[in-house]
């Protein structure tokens, strides 16, 4: 067995390699038993710093002075921004200067870093891992998805295959009855003539023996026919049928076939610092102007969510089904829930699955892949609304039974992580009733509802600290109480607020100063709010049912 090595891993003199570690040179960085330490030492090397082995690494290293040689810098200069030793304290480079001890900045550091190690290993590190796996899963599904893709196109294929055999049987059906029809039509005209023809036969007969005849009085009773059968009968000419087919559009064949909705832009900027993300700035239009306005077909609108730029997803009462257009009004996909008209809310998660809460049931649900799975049950409360965060974790707002308390849970898939009802006094920070609370993250992390009761928007940090409240903007115009409800955020961390009792829509900066109303847009009643990547505003008009595309920021 190798000396050296032992079940535990016991440190060895890097020395003679044998004997147990009894100290450590902290200045060359080599581990040393009892005797080899004044071998070590005995070359009368004066930086040579021994301590006992369990101490190792904590004699600090000071900088060496560039102008003094012989000397360690113990000072930093912070208007030189310069490692100083005593000396150099003293020269007249530095008169007046402000120095700090390099030992005070080395802990400052060293507590920094510490914390850094902790937050990359404890918190970063993890979430590049999740992405990782999730990307990876992705990937391995990948195949299975795009099969299952072409097996429901190929479905449809042999589907259209049958429904046009049943047209072109339909058709020789049709053919055969026809043919049926025009035989029996030159049927009876033939028979027609056959008797004719009869009858001018037996006629030419009994012509043949009146001319042979000598009696006079047959001859004188004779009736002439020729005039009975000089009268032809008309001709027949029944045309045959005739086939125009149509010509093939392979256009609107595409499109009839069905459509393939793109590739959905959920790419997320996930910030996991303080730190606000750069973007580049948009102002915002002195007048927003209405883009387009899509007919829903629901007879209230509350809700609706981007899938990307062109398409979307909503939801309203009274009506258990969530649409999908597109922004040309083209209604794409209907998901019929099993909510007793109970839904409250929808949000898009970061792989493009649809989630709802029910309100009948107290689920948050997920619907992928035509499949619908139960995300969350809750006992004794009850969800209202969704937003899907940056990293993927999910805000659900919600009231107890009682209706006498709200607050706002964050899941991790259907674990919760963090609940936020309370500020730092112990107060509710949302009203306790029953009436819906929009929600949405912003890109600084902070959390923000509407809180409709309240009259206010509730703006809390990601710990769930009370930031500010928005309680509306003084206007002549705008006189009726501010009762927020839809609430989005921007690129730039603007917030944007529905106000319905004032037909309006406010922006806020992230820091809840008033920036601007948008107005006069086509809407009279807006409710629920989205945004896209291009800054595009969607507004639900609650009381004729429409989505509103809106644009408000100018261009890059």
């Amino acid at each position: 067995m190798d000396p050296r090595s032992s079940a535990q891993d016991v440190h060895r003199c890097d020395l003679c390699d044998t004997a147990i570690v009894h100290s450590y040179c902290d200045f060359c960085h080599v581990n040393l038993c009892k005797p080899c330490v004044v071998d070590h030492i005995s070359d009368g090397y004066h930086k040579h710093t021994i301590v006992p082995f369990h101490e190792r690494r904590s004699t600090l290293i000071y900088p060496k002075c560039g102008t003094h040689s012989n000397k360690h810098c113990a000072l930093h200069c912070k208007d030189c921004r310069s490692f100083v030793c005593s000396s150099c304290m003293a020269s007249e480079q530095h008169i007046g200067h402000r120095f700090v001890e390099v030992k005070h900045e080395f802990e400052t550091k060293k507590e920094i870093i510490k914390k850094d190690k902790i937050e990359l290993g404890n918190s970063i590190s993890p979430k590049y891992e999740e992405i990782a796996f999730k990307l990876e899963n992705q990937l391995a599904n990948l195949d299975e998805g795009y099969e299952k893709l072409t097996t429901e196109i190929s479905k449809q294929g042999e589907e259209w295959h049958r429904e046009i055999d049943i047209v072109i049987n339909k058709m020789k059906t049709e053919i055969n009855e026809i043919k049926l029809k025009h035989e029996s039509i030159l049927k009876k005209h033939l028979n027609e003539i056959k008797q004719m023809q009869s009858l001018i036969e037996e006629t030419l007969i009994v012509l043949g023996e009146l001319e042979k005849s000598t009696e006079m009085i047959t001859a004188i009773e004779y009736i002439s026919k020729i005039k009975t059968f000089s009268k032809l009968p008309p001709r027949v000419n029944v045309l045959l049928p005739t086939f125009i087919p149509k010509p093939i559009d392979h256009e609107h064949l595409y499109n009839f076939f069905g459509q393939i909705i793109p590739l959905c832009n959920a790419m997320q900027e996930h910030v996991l610092s303080i730190n606000q993300p750069k973007t580049s700035v948009r102002e915002l239009l002195e007048k927003a102007e209405p883009v387009a306005t899509i007919q829903t077909g629901y007879y209230i609108l509350y809700s609706v969510t981007c899938l990307n730029e062109e398409i979307f997803w909503t939801c309203g009462g009274v009506s258990s089904d969530i649409k999908c257009f597109d922004v040309k009004g083209n209604l794409l996909r209907t998901i019929k829930t099993k909510s007793e008209v109970n839904l409250n809310d929808i949000a898009v998660d970061g792989d493009g699955d649809l989630l709802y809460s029910d309100w009948g049931t107290k689920t948050v649900n997920k619907v992928k892949n035509e499949q619908t799975e139960e995300l969350i049950r809750l006992q004794v409360w009850r969800p209202f609304n969704l937003c899907v965060t940056c990293t993927g974790d999910l805000l659900v707002t919600m009231c107890s039974d009682d209706e006498t308390q709200s607050k706002v849970v964050r899941y991790s898939g259907s674990t919760e992580k963090q609940t936020i009802q309370f500020d730092d006094e112990g107060k509710p920070l949302y009203s306790g009733n029953s009436l819906m609370k929009y929600i949405t993250e912003n890109r600084n992390n902070d959390i923000c509802v509407a809180d409709y009761n309240a009259g206010a928007v509730v703006v809390v940090d990601e710990s769930g600290k009370l930031r500010w409240r928005y309680t509306g903007h003084r206007s002549t115009t705008k006189n009726k109480p501010f009762k927020p409800q839809g609430i989005t955020t921007d690129i730039q961390c603007r917030i944007l607020t529905a106000d319905s009792e004032n037909h309006c829509i406010h922006i806020l900066d992230q820091d809840g100063q008033f920036l601007r109303y948008i107005n006069k847009c086509g809407f009279k009643d807006p409710v629920g709010l989205c945004v896209d990547n291009n800054d595009n505003l969607f507004v639900c008009d609650y009381a004729n049912g429409n989505v509103i595309k809106i644009r408000y920021s100018k261009n890059i």
